[in-house]
């Protein structure tokens, strides 16, 4: 084990803290910094990390690689199943050797379940190195649409990748977010179909561990709900990330703005780490409480998954091998049956959360699991959850 004493050089502080936390130092808001670098402490002294929530990238690619191959890739049930994943990322941090970039996404979607499309969705990858900050953005979206067009060349197998980009704009802008949606519309080749603004919060040591740190409460800031009125006019759908105290925060979203569609992304991310890892049939509780307020509003749809980061405190991630998806389907079925029970077969759409959720599970074993969890509701259900839901939510398709 490296000794504190021995690290010296900026780059390779900034790779251990990446490694224990999934954050640079360099860069990092001066109010992450301390949960950082006790994140790295720990590391460095050897002590286990499963007890102390250090960030949802726990392993480099070459580690969850080495993880993987521990368990075999699992056949595809019902190959002939339309797929169309709802949400993942595409990335590349060289300084920490993480990446997934569409060749390794191909590989995944590639292991025997029939995903005809895909839906992109931001992960601050990609910005743009120059002009101003408020239009850096756009990259990701260019680099989407690269994928998009790549795949949609058809060199690489039928799956529509990026068919639909979901891109992130400073919504904070008010108004004047008008500039940057117009310009990420013309480079996403007709594809863009959303804004994702990401708002976790929590009054805890969590707030040291995500990506954009807002204040509490940002989704019923003036400032914001301008921007976002502005989005809504242009036919834009909203992907509301929150963890699961925040649910009252996108219902009142969903209240105000009626006609726009908002998916709640990840289930609404009930916590497992931190204050809550001892209280979890109180958590449950009140993430089914708050899933059952947002349904009521017509307006709100939800993504079933990531459950395998970390910070759900499902621990999946620290199993010596991979789960299997029988195993997978008796951790993940109170969740899940839950979010169908609650917003019903209409309004739930499955995602792979890939590659974030790769640290918990393989691609394949996630899909087996899914359809297992459905096996006994019918075609026409399974079908809206696994594909239809996500063309008419993002494609404007009437499925």
């Amino acid at each position: 084990m490296t000794e504190l004493s021995a690290v010296h050089d900026l780059d390779q502080i900034d790779e251990l803290a990446y490694r224990a936390t999934g954050h640079y130092v360099t860069g990092a808001n001066p109010d992450r910094l301390a949960g950082i670098f006790i994140a790295v402490a720990r590391r460095l002294k050897g002590e286990s990390m499963n007890k102390v929530y250090s960030g949802n990238i726990v392993r480099n690619t070459e580690a969850l690689n080495h993880w993987h191959k521990q368990m075999p890739t699992e056949p595809a049930l019902e190959p002939d199943l339309p797929i169309i994943d709802a949400h993942h990322h595409l990335w590349d941090i060289p300084a920490v050797a993480n990446q997934y970039l569409l060749n390794d996404l191909l590989a995944d979607i590639g292991q025997g379940h029939n995903i005809i499309a895909t839906v992109y969705v931001e992960a601050h990858a990609m910005y743009r190195r120059e002009g101003p900050e408020h239009m850096k953005p756009v990259g990701e979206v260019e680099f989407a649409n690269g994928a998009a067009s790549m795949a949609a060349s058809g060199i690489y197998g039928s799956c529509k990748v990026a068919d639909a980009i979901v891109a992130h704009a400073d919504l904070m802008l008010g108004s004047r977010v008008e500039e940057v949606l117009t310009k990420q519309s013309e480079v996403a080749g007709g594809r863009l179909r959303g804004i994702r603004y990401v708002t976790p919060f929590d009054d805890s040591e969590l707030r040291n561990f995500v990506m954009r740190p807002v204040p509490p409460h940002r989704l019923a800031d003036p400032k914001f709900r301008e921007g976002f009125r502005k989005m809504a006019a242009m036919g834009l759908v909203f992907d509301a990330w929150v963890y699961h105290p925040q649910l009252d925060d996108v219902l009142s979203l969903a209240r105000a703005f009626p006609e726009t569609t908002i998916v709640l992304d990840h289930a609404g991310t009930p916590l497992g780490v931190g204050p809550y890892q001892n209280d979890t049939v109180q958590v449950f509780k009140n993430w089914a409480l708050g899933l059952q307020a947002l349904a009521q509003c017509p307006n709100v749809v939800v993504k079933v998954g990531g459950f395998g980061m970390p910070i759900t405190g499902l621990c999946l991630h620290e199993r010596p091998v991979p789960p299997s998806s029988i195993e997978l389907a008796n951790t993940l079925k109170p969740f899940v049956e839950t979010c169908i029970e609650t917003f019903g077969p209409d309004r739930c759409m499955f995602e792979s959360n890939f590659p974030v959720d790769k640290q918990a599970y393989g691609y394949s074993t996630l899909w087996n699991a899914f359809k297992l969890l459905t096996s006994h509701m019918s075609l026409d259900e399974r079908s809206k959850m696994f594909s239809r839901n996500a063309a008419r939510v993002y494609q404007g398709q009437n499925a």
